[in-house]
């Protein structure tokens, strides 16, 4: 159990199993989920989505679902939190899993800004089989932390074998696959970087025209070591572009936040649409 706020990429070794039935996320299982992994506070399993032909490629996902005012983490957790690991080594018939994270939300209290998911939260996964006339067993571990006041860790292990139907799931499947931000190049929204500043934590100014509003920014170093700050809306302005600043802060011991070129990423929330950029910081 840690107070919410003392979190920073805590070693998702330490965590704990509770086994606390939960009735409200106990529904039958169909041959498209796996059963409910239950904790205290939420519970998980996996579902499968309907592929089409002999394809190699499969469509499933990790779905989490939470009591009322409780939140989970996106992949990068903000100013507290962890983000959630998922592991399928134990998995037959598999070359490979990627899963997806649908584009997460901001919450602002008095421990500081953190992105995540409240309520349910359907992870993606693009699953690859090995030899794709046969069937993928899934075996996924999965770690992650609910947080309300406190966070609890929690970690469980899940199994299911793919089909090639799926129908039950793939309504709530597809709708999170429409969730992941989309990639596009920096110039599909205009988005532009300039540094104001120098010194130890230089202030970096992001324009950009979104097709929608509201727009919230996202921003993440080139690895998961950088911490970065979410940008701040900067509001008043009339030239049709949306303004954020952010401080080049975070950056792991001896890298030199004036001294680029950085590979950075930005999530962008538009409305219902999300995008994912990347681009460089000079």
């Amino acid at each position: 159990m840690w107070k919410k706020g003392a979190l920073r990429k805590v070693a998702s070794g330490v965590v704990v199993t509770l086994a606390v039935s939960l009735p409200a996320f106990q529904p039958a299982h169909a041959a498209d989920s796996s059963r409910w992994v239950n904790d205290l506070h939420s519970g998980f399993r996996l579902i499968a989505g309907p592929a089409a032909g002999d394809s190699a490629n499969l469509r499933a996902g990790i779905e989490i679902r939470m009591e009322p005012g409780w939140h989970t983490y996106w992949r990068y957790p903000g100013d507290s939190g962890v983000p959630p690991r998922f592991d399928f080594s134990g998995s037959s018939n598999l070359a490979a899993a990627k899963v997806r994270f649908p584009a997460p939300h901001l919450f602002s209290d008095e421990t500081g800004q953190t992105l995540g998911y409240e309520g349910s939260v359907v992870f993606p996964v693009d699953v690859t089989a090995k030899d794709p006339r046969q069937p993928v067993t899934l075996r996924v571990k999965v770690d992650y932390a609910v947080c309300e006041k406190l966070c609890l860790p929690v970690e469980g292990s899940a199994e299911l074998t793919l089909g090639r139907s799926g129908d039950s799931e793939n309504a709530a499947l597809t709708a999170a696959e429409a969730r992941v931000p989309q990639p596009v190049a920096a110039a599909a929204l205009g988005l532009t970087l300039r540094r104001v500043s120098g010194g130890a934590k230089p202030l970096i100014a992001v324009a950009l025209k979104a097709p929608d509003r509201p727009v919230q920014l996202f921003a993440e170093g080139p690895t998961p070591e950088w911490a970065l700050p979410i940008p701040t809306p900067v509001h008043d302005t009339q030239d049709g572009f949306e303004h954020f600043t952010f401080a080049l802060d975070g950056l792991p011991p001896g890298v030199d936040p004036n001294k680029g070129p950085f590979e950075l990423t930005f999530t962008v929330v538009a409305g219902q649409r999300a995008y994912e950029i990347k681009t460089r910081l000079d």
